[in-house]
Formats: structure tokens, sequence, C-alpha cells
């Protein structure tokens, strides 16, 4: 096979709501952080461990406003993506690298109820489950 690929697929939490940056009157990115989570059992100490692996999720223009409006910290979402990572420099002139996870396609896997009773101190919330960039009707198909 002479091609390459660049494909992630991940299912988690955000960590904090989605953080939208607007360029023009047309486009725009939306941020978030997802936590993973990896569990097992210790084979020294017979106890369960979890590991948590934070990813930075970038969705673009209408998938952003989709996402801003419907997901809320604490909702679990599939994200399909590829990998990009960046250079920068931060104000002291030193360069910096992210990764991201430049999201094509997601699916929000929290129910409507599930999100109110997560949410409850922030009041009624309106989410959609199951809505992807391309169908946004209802799916209850899990994309695996």
């Amino acid at each position: 096979m002479s091609g390459t690929l660049n494909k992630v697929m991940l299912i988690g939490h955000l960590g904090d709501d989605v953080k939208m940056h607007y360029f023009d009157e047309k486009n725009c990115i939306g941020r978030f952080p997802l936590a993973t989570n990896e569990t097992y059992i210790s084979k020294q100490t017979n106890e369960r461990v979890t590991n948590t692996e934070w990813h930075n999720i970038v969705v673009r223009n209408k998938a952003a406003e989709i996402c801003e409006k419907y997901l809320s910290k604490g909702d679990k979402v599939y994200i399909e993506g590829r990998i990009k990572t960046r250079k920068w420099t931060d104000d002291k002139g030193i360069e910096r690298y992210s990764t991201e996870i430049h999201c094509t396609d997601f699916t929000f896997l929290t129910t409507k109820s599930e999100s109110q009773e997560n949410h409850s101190n922030q009041g009624p919330s309106s989410i959609a489950p199951n809505k992807n960039i391309e169908e946004p009707e209802q799916n209850d198909d899990l994309p695996f």
C-alpha cells in the first residue's frame, strides 16, 4: 500500500464548553478539550487504575456552530477527524507546538435527559443527541 492515512476516532467527555473564534461573517472555529479514559487493573497492586488523556478538538464553520449550540462541559461525544500539529511562537518568543484533532464528523452521545441531569444547575438544556455534520437529522446508529 503506497498511500497514507491520518484518521482519529475518539469517544470522550467535553472538559469545557465550546469556545468560538469568528474570523468574518462566514468563517469560525470552535475549540474544546475532550477527555478519554483508559482503565485497567494493576498487576502489582491489583487495584483499578484510570489514566485520562486530553485532546484538543477543532471544529470549523457550521459544525462549530452546531457544537456550540448543543454541547456543554461533561457531555459525551464521538469525534472523527485527523491529527494536525501546528507550530507557533509564544509571547516570550519561544517556539511551541500544539497537537490538535481537526474534526470532520461527530455524533452526540449524551441524551437530552442525561444532559439536563448533568447541567441542572445551569437551567434547562437543549441537547440534540446523535447529530453529525452531514446528516443533521436523528440517527440512532453508532458509527462503530
